[in-house]
Formats: structure tokens, sequence, C-alpha cells
């Protein structure tokens, strides 16, 4: 499924993420991170000891809500909803991660670098890699609420 051309903007600027997992007692578990577009997936930078890695690897369904500053018609914040599946790249990419993170550090801080982690490269960074199924929301992007083949049952 490709993310809609509307949505591009939200990954252009400062726009908070929120991935959800699923924990291995049902429940769910949610992050804020920071979250850039490759093509039609949503990737976040994060370390391998993560509960949400650990999530992932037991379960790759998540999703991702991407806060929007613009308002709707009716005055309420847009957002966007992806449901997909995560896939985890790594470790042993400190390359891509580290410019994956500078770039997020230039949007996100106005920094050129990203000097959060504990060290620099990081060799326990991962890289998560969401495909979408399915998009929802409040926005333009809403209006279709369209679902993949493999998501409909």
């Amino acid at each position: 499924m490709r993310l809609p051309e509307t949505t591009h903007r939200l990954f252009e600027g400062a726009h908070n993420v929120v991935l959800t997992t699923v924990n291995p007692d049902g429940s769910p578990q949610t992050s804020l991170l920071w979250g850039a577009r490759d093509g039609d997936q949503i990737v976040m930078g994060m370390g391998k000891h993560m509960p949400k890695v650990r999530n992932i690897r037991l379960n790759p369904r998540v999703s991702v809500l991407v806060e929007d500053d613009q308002k709707d018609e009716r005055g309420l914040n847009q957002y966007l909803l992806v449901y997909g599946t995560a896939t985890i790249v790594g470790p042993d990419i400190a390359d891509d991660y580290a410019e994956l993170m500078d770039a997020e550090a230039r949007r996100y801080l106005g920094v050129e670098e990203f000097l959060l982690g504990p060290r620099r490269p990081d060799p326990d960074a991962v890289i998560v890699r969401v495909t979408p199924h399915r998009i929802t929301g409040n926005g333009p992007w809403a209006q279709k609420n369209v679902r993949t083949a493999s998501t409909t049952r």
C-alpha cells in the first residue's frame, strides 16, 4: 500500500510519531518517537534492546500515529493512523542508523548531528520499517480508509 501524497508533508516537519506494539501478555506498548518516510514505509531508529523491538520480533503488527499541525474543517487536529507490519533491520547497521538519526536531529532539533545515543556509532542500533496495510485518521488521507487484500477477512 502506498502512503498517499497528502501524507508526505507530515514527514518533512517535526511531527510527533507514536508507535504501538503488542507486549507478550497482549497489552499495548506505546512510544513517542521520531519518524521518517522512506518511499511508502515509515522508518524509525532505536536500540535493539528496547521493549518495542522485542515486541516486533514476536508480533510484527503495529500501528503508527503521526500528529499533524493542521486542523480539519471542524477545528479538530488532523492525524495520520497507519496499521502495518514492522520489520527490523540490524543491528550492525551503524552507518545507516547514524545517517537516519542525523537527518531526524536536523528535522526535530535543528542540530546537524544526533548526539543523544550512548555512543556513536551505536552497534546495537536497529531501524524499524513499517509497511502500511491500512491508512486512516483525521485528514485528507482518511477519506478512503483503504485496506489491502491481506488485511480484509
